[in-house]
């Protein structure tokens, strides 16, 4: 087992290395996960739309 000082400066050492992102950058990646996002949701609501129309023409051709 280590000595638990040893890993405490370790751990600072190795968070020394971390490389942080600026404000901006966080801005821009949430800006593009929020942008993303909508994308996709839009695009499943149309594919949604497709199917259940494609459904609803195979089902009334039967009924």
């Amino acid at each position: 087992m280590a000595n638990p000082l040893q890993f405490i400066q370790q751990t600072r050492a190795e968070i020394a290395k971390v490389v942080w992102p600026t404000r901006r950058e966080v801005f821009v990646t949430t800006v593009m996960v929020f942008i993303m996002a909508t994308l996709t949701a839009i695009f499943f609501g149309l594919v949604d739309l497709g199917i259940r129309g494609a459904l609803q023409l195979i089902l009334g051709i039967f009924t």
